[in-house]
């Protein structure tokens, strides 16, 4: 399995508003981080969504790798 590239190694913080649905990039290719902008076509990978539950900060995932899906789990620190 390829592995995504790294955007940064660090979160975006994002403000995020409830009932909003936003496409985070998992391939790490996106010129508009960290969400989709079609980069990832001809790769396997494929945006995932993210539906925000209320409004307030999250923190997406910058590294790409992290297993806790599209919001940060701390694996850029051991990169």
């Amino acid at each position: 399995m390829t592995k995504a590239q790294v955007a940064q190694k660090s979160p975006y913080a994002v403000e995020v508003e409830a009932g909003k649905s936003y496409w985070w990039c998992a391939c790490g290719r996106s010129k508009n981080q960290p969400f989709c902008d079609g980069s990832h076509k001809g790769t396997e990978f494929t945006p995932q969504e993210y539906t925000a539950a209320e409004s307030k900060t999250v923190y997406f995932c910058g590294c790409k790798q992290s297993r806790n899906g599209v919001l940060c789990d701390g694996t850029h620190q051991s990169l």
